[in-house]
């Protein structure tokens, strides 16, 4: 069963991504792609793209809904590992289905991590 937000993006082409600089910064353990960041204020950083009228972070790879993915995933920031996909761990994401509607989306459902082909929870890792 294909994870459902490898096909989403959604939360990727909706909100502004901001951390703290010293995940860009490698000397520091940071490891978000500087080059893909840009200042936002003293302290933060934020990911190219989303502080666009209409975001859409620079890593974001695909068509939203259809199939999308971060091209950094390993290296992504704080709150991009931070949010949860609606039900992917029991509980409900109102950031997550805010961002699917503004796409035309419908929100995911527990039923959405249900493998067809088998008992239980989608085989997919549950790490962050």
């Amino acid at each position: 069963m294909e994870h459902p937000c490898l096909r989403c993006g959604a939360c990727c082409a909706h909100y502004r991504v901001a951390f703290h600089w010293s995940e860009a910064e490698a000397f520091l353990g940071g490891t978000t792609p500087a080059d893909l960041t840009e200042k936002l204020d003293a302290h933060r950083l934020a990911m190219r793209g989303t502080q666009a009228y209409a975001p859409r972070c620079i890593a974001l790879q695909g068509e939203v809904g259809q199939a999308a993915h971060c091209g950094i995933y390993a290296r992504r920031p704080s709150p991009c590992r931070e949010l949860q996909p609606a039900w992917e761990r029991g509980e409900p994401s109102p950031q997550c289905d805010r961002a699917r509607a503004a796409h035309g989306l419908p929100p995911l459902t527990p039923e959405t991590w249900i493998d067809p082909t088998g008992p239980g929870l989608s085989p997919l890792p549950r790490s962050a």
